[in-house]
């Protein structure tokens, strides 16, 4: 049985000087959270938006005095996809875009034992909709509110006064250059039932995967040059493993969790 002893090494990573902007994770409610990165080289907005399976939750974004103010840019889980939609005032029915605008890069079911989705979607700053909020890359914080149905449907009615926030002012972090390392691969969801995306910026030749005793319990080569790469651990037992990433120059670990 072979065992590794992990050392913190450092990688060589090429850069460049587009800039990013990030609000982080924010942890909105109970399987709830939301994040907004833009990116000033591409001028597009990345959106992670994570929350229950068996109802509507929506995000609102933008600059505005309270959540659910008409004229708002926001977006909702149908139960199917993600809504491009703009909001009518309190009690009332978002509208529909007439284009969505919103393009899905991922929509994964984390977990059926905690019902749990993660949606990722990317957008360009300014759409030409005049519906659509504009980001601005110069802003240092944007308005947030989120919400989300207080029982198990997907019709759009009042979800209950605990169901709900308004996250005015909300910081916009400046990221350092982009990092095309393997230290800046994306694991997601995290955690889940087996089945990982594997998201790098680099190329990617191997996986080992070890349990936390160090003992080696599987390799995966990776054949393709694609950025993203499917890794099932299903049939594991559940618990924590580590990643070892590898191509030819470079060597990064990530931790994941098998639920």
């Amino acid at each position: 049985m072979k065992k590794i002893t992990i050392l913190m090494m450092g990688l060589c990573s090429v850069a460049v000087f587009a800039q990013q902007k990030t609000t982080g994770a924010i942890a909105a409610s109970t399987n709830l959270t939301a994040s907004l990165t833009l990116d000033n080289g591409t001028q597009q907005v990345l959106l992670t938006l994570t929350g229950p399976n068996d109802r509507w939750f929506a995000l609102q974004f933008g600059s505005f005095n309270g959540g659910m103010q008409n004229g708002a840019d926001v977006v909702y889980w149908n139960g199917t996809t993600l809504v491009d939609a703009i909001h009518n005032g309190i009690g009332i029915e978002p509208s529909t875009d007439n284009a969505n605008d919103w393009i899905q890069i991922s929509n994964t079911n984390n977990s059926p034992t905690n019902g749990v989705r993660t949606l990722v979607y990317t957008r360009a700053f300014s759409t030409g909709d005049p519906s659509d909020y504009t980001f601005n890359f110069a802003d240092n914080n944007i308005d947030l509110a989120w919400a989300k149905m207080g029982s198990a449907t997907f019709s759009l009615s009042y979800h209950g006064g605990g169901n709900r926030a308004v996250l005015l002012n909300t910081p916009l972090t400046t990221l350092g250059v982009e990092d095309f390392s393997l230290n800046a691969t994306q694991v997601f969801p995290n955690p889940s039932n087996g089945n990982f995306k594997v998201v790098t910026k680099t190329f990617l030749n191997r996986i080992n995967v070890y349990a936390q005793t160090g003992a080696l319990v599987k390799t995966i080569e990776v054949n393709s040059k694609e950025n993203e790469n499917e890794v099932s651990l299903t049939g594991l037992p559940t618990g924590v493993y580590l990643l070892e990433l590898q191509n030819e120059t470079e060597k990064s670990w990530k931790k994941v969790i098998v639920e």
